[in-house]
């Protein structure tokens, strides 16, 4: 199969659908293309919580700022998945996490796809990433090194989620992005809120919890999301806003 990851909304997904059916057989699977506008960190982190849900995979994604310039185009394996994308990080997250996840210890491989005239300087998700997302998943994911349209390489933009400081009295970290309900999801490990019943966050006591339904409906929680995270929440309400929060915010906790 293709996945397919960009912030394109609609309908310019349907055209990059169309290169791909016209081009190879594979079994066509949206992963979302409402992704935080030329955010490359949030849809890589997003990316890292769900491709290594897949079966082996070609995964087009496209995020792209920088879309016209002298970035380059990648084409990355890890294990038996193929990531294909622009040159800016956000392939280079959830390649890690696709290698972990696998069964043996698992080499990533970098190439650059040779560009030659795009019909579009601005549209590369049709006239580059999706012909190249074709031909790897046509030539098959173990034989990437024959393809004439890509070349090895060891320099390209690498792209790290920003590390918590753990102290002994405080865990200070960032929110890296905030999901549709509103739940602010940091980069602190849930590790910190075990065995606390009640932590303050920026200064305000809040209870822990393990789901958001274990508390009063509207009251502000926090508890470890699916991604291992302390994450700040309301129960049926936004997290965002009864904490103050937005996507870059420092978030300070301190156990009771």
């Amino acid at each position: 199969m293709i996945t397919l990851a960009s912030d394109f909304g609609t309908p310019y997904p349907a055209a990059m659908k169309g290169v791909l059916l016209s081009r190879s057989d594979a079994r066509l699977v949206d992963i979302g293309h409402e992704f935080p506008r030329q955010n490359v960190t949030a849809t890589a982190f997003w990316l890292t919580q769900v491709l290594p849900e897949f079966p082996p995979a070609v995964h087009l994604v496209v995020v792209d700022p920088g879309v016209g310039t002298d970035r380059a185009a990648l084409a990355v394996r890890a294990g038996e998945h193929v990531l294909v994308g622009p040159d800016n990080g956000v392939l280079c997250p959830p390649a890690r996490a696709l290698a972990a996840s696998s069964d043996a210890d698992t080499d990533i491989e970098t190439y650059e796809i040779a560009v030659d005239d795009p019909r579009s300087s601005t549209f590369h998700g049709r006239d580059v990433f999706a012909p190249a997302a074709a031909a790897v998943h046509e030539i098959g994911l173990d034989r990437l090194s024959s393809l004439e349209t890509l070349s090895p390489v060891n320099d390209f933009v690498d792209l790290e989620f920003p590390s918590p400081e753990i102290g002994d009295t405080e865990a200070t970290g960032e929110v890296l992005v905030v999901d549709d309900f509103g739940n602010a999801i940091t980069n602190v490990p849930g590790e910190v809120l075990e065995g606390r019943e009640s932590v303050r966050i920026n200064g305000e006591k809040r209870p822990v919890v393990p789901s958001y339904a274990h508390a009063v409906e509207g009251t502000p929680i926090v508890t470890i999301g699916s991604h291992g995270n302390v994450e700040c929440a309301v129960n049926r309400g936004r997290g965002d806003e009864a904490f103050g929060l937005a996507v870059g915010d420092v978030v300070r906790i301190r156990p009771l």
